[in-house]
């Protein structure tokens, strides 16, 4: 089966890193085309504002599910390109998750001096070796030289003395009633020695740009003698959960359920590379939902709720009265059909998700998570598959989304998958996308990884 990911690469421009990154300013200012300069419109209607009259029931032009997702990369390309970011320092203990936007290149040798590599006795010559009173510990001043014949105790990555022969390790070696060191195997001359620039000499590049800065990275910048790195900003976004209805604390009651997506949302776009600015919580009001789109400061808006067209429901009034342009105006997938994308100025985006739990993670994964990734300056992940082990019903026309954990080499999927629900996607190592028609046991599906279940970056939620 030909994964979804690969689809969408058909339709849409393949995402260049470089080529993402180059849309990071300059220092010096250097110009960027805009979309219309390259001959781009990012598959939008970009002549003509939408037309602010009501719209009838719009499902049966609903965007094919990879379809959409190819839509919010261009979304997020063109975003890029006009707001000419400059590339931020950021220090290492806020670097986590960013993208280099310069490469990492060695500050120093590394390492830089002669180290040991093991706990033992540095030695010159051949056995035996007369052992001298001091010892030599890391972080301590250069060594004395030793001469033919001795030997001095050495801890883990302490400076080797000059005219060391080898290391000898602490289970290779004995003394004798007076004291004399001998070996207990053959000595190779280097042995357990680091040299001076064996990982690394000044200059190499160590890391290139487009990198993600995952906490290796962090290690090994440290170990080159960075403070901080040259990468790719994040994108700024705010969080408007819609309705009346919703609790904050306590138990459900008399009509009214708890916010669910105001806890998880943030964390999720954490995740995936953005800062949440925000977490506003907006009453069922035109006005209001109106006034905090407008005085939002975030490049990517995400809404709850009030996607459809219910009398409460006024995130499409809102998008009209704003003259904002819809990209993605309802997504054929269940659950999350009524999603949408829209571009409100050419560097800020709305995402509206539906306000069921499981369909607004469905709504994110599809519409956000690309938009964001593309703002990011991150790689797509590449496209895989595994086979279902039980049947999965499908839908007749949309994708389906469905939790999944992996066990073995089979994707098992969960129960408690409706539109409403968390249980299933809360125990969910992944997603299986279930075409049309649904899919039989063993049939190879595609997954889409959950951050903190990839084994990448978004294991950090801070």
């Amino acid at each position: 089966m030909t994964p979804h990911g690969a689809r969408a690469g058909e339709d849409a421009e393949d995402l260049d890193v470089e080529e993402v990154l180059a849309l990071v300013r300059n220092s010096n200012g250097d110009h960027l085309p805009d979309p219309a300069e390259r001959g781009e419109t990012d598959g939008a209607r970009t002549s003509h504002p939408p037309d602010p009259s009501p719209r009838p029931d719009t499902r049966h032009r609903a965007t094919p599910w990879p379809e959409a997702r190819a839509l919010a990369e261009r979304a997020g390309r063109a975003a890029a390109r006009a707001a000419r970011r400059d590339p931020v320092s950021a220090p290492l203990d806020t670097a986590l998750g960013l993208t280099l936007a310069a490469p990492l290149d060695a500050l120093t040798d590394l390492p830089s001096f002669d180290t040991s590599a093991m706990d033992g006795w540095a030695v010159c010559g051949p056995s035996p070796w007369h052992v001298r009173d001091e010892g030599v510990l890391a972080g301590h001043a250069a060594p004395v030289l030793l001469t033919d014949g001795e030997a001095v105790r050495i801890a883990t990555g302490a400076r080797i003395p000059p005219e060391t022969t080898a290391v000898l390790r602490s289970e290779h070696g004995r003394t004798d009633d007076k004291g004399r060191l001998y070996a207990t195997r053959d000595v190779v001359h280097g042995q357990d020695i680091r040299p001076r620039g064996q990982e690394c000499r000044t200059g190499d590049q160590l890391l290139a740009v487009g990198t993600l800065v995952t906490p290796a990275v962090l290690g090994l910048a440290a170990a080159a003698g960075y403070d901080a790195v040259t990468a790719v900003p994040r994108a700024r976004a705010e969080v408007l959960v819609l309705g009346d209805e919703l609790l904050t604390q306590g138990l459900p009651h008399d009509g009214l359920i708890r916010d669910a997506l105001g806890p998880m949302l943030p964390p999720w776009l954490r995740a995936l590379g953005a800062e949440v600015i925000a977490v506003r919580r907006i009453r069922d009001d035109a006005d209001a939902l109106h006034e905090a789109v407008t005085a939002s400061g975030a490049d990517v808006i995400l809404t709850t709720g009030g996607t459809a067209a219910g009398p409460v429901d006024h995130v499409h009034p809102t998008l009209r009265r704003l003259g904002a342009e819809l990209l993605v105006d309802g997504v054929q997938v269940r659950p999350g059909h009524p999603m949408l994308l829209a571009r409100v100025t050419p560097t800020q985006h709305l995402v509206g998700l539906p306000g069921n739990p499981l369909a607004a993670v469905s709504g994110l994964l599809t519409l956000a998570e690309p938009l964001l990734r593309i703002l990011a300056a991150r790689p797509a992940p590449e496209p895989y598959t595994m086979p279902l082990r039980d049947a999965v019903h499908g839908h007749p026309h949309d994708t389906r989304l469905v939790p999944v954990v992996l066990r073995g080499d089979e994707a098992v999927p969960l129960h408690y998958n409706g539109p409403a629900m968390l249980r299933g996607i809360a125990a969910a190592d992944a997603l299986a996308v279930v075409e049309p028609g649904g899919a039989r046991p063993g049939q190879e599906t595609e997954l889409l990884d959950l951050p903190w279940a990839s084994g990448g970056i978004g294991v950090c939620f801070t």
